[in-house]
C-alpha cells in the first residue's frame, strides 16, 4: 500500500519548463513502477509516460517525446516529470500512479495502476 503526493505544478508561459514530483506520504515510491497521466478539462485522463522501478526504462506518449522526461531519485524516494518546451495543450491536472508490476499490458491505461495521487495543476499560457 502506498499513498502518493504530486507537487510542482504551476503556471508557466509556453516554451517554459516545469518539474513535477511524485513522492509517497505512505510507503515508498521506489517499490513501484510509476506512470504519469494528465487530464485536461472536459477530456479523459491521458497517459503521459512511465518509468520502471529501478528507473532504467521509460516510455512516453508521442505528444511529449523529446520534451518530457521521467526520472527517479532513489535516495530521495521521488519520481520526477521534467517538462520542457511546454505548450498550452499541456495544460492539465497531472497525476502520478503506482503499479506493483514493472510493465504490463495496461501500462497506458488507468486500470494498469494500483494507486493514484490527487494531482497537481499545470497551466501553460500562450
Amino acid at each position: 500500500q502506498v499513498q502518493l503526493v504530486e507537487s510542482g505544478g504551476g503556471l508557466v508561459q509556453a516554451g517554459g519548463s516545469l518539474r513535477l514530483s511524485c513522492a509517497a506520504s505512505r510507503g515508498t515510491v521506489n517499490s513501484y513502477a510509476v506512470g504519469w497521466f494528465r487530464q485536461a478539462p472536459g477530456k479523459d485522463r491521458e497517459f503521459v509516460g512511465r518509468i520502471t522501478r529501478g528507473g532504467g526504462r521509460t516510455l512516453y506518449t508521442e505528444s511529449v517525446k523529446g520534451r518530457f522526461a521521467i526520472s527517479r531519485d532513489i535516495a530521495g524516494n521521488t519520481v520526477f516529470l521534467q517538462m520542457n518546451s511546454l505548450k498550452p495543450e499541456d495544460t492539465a491536472v497531472y497525476f502520478c500512479a503506482a503499479d506493483r508490476a514493472n510493465f504490463g499490458t495496461d501500462y497506458a491505461l488507468e486500470r494498469g495502476y494500483d494507486y493514484w495521487g490527487q494531482g497537481t495543476q499545470v497551466t501553460v499560457s500562450p
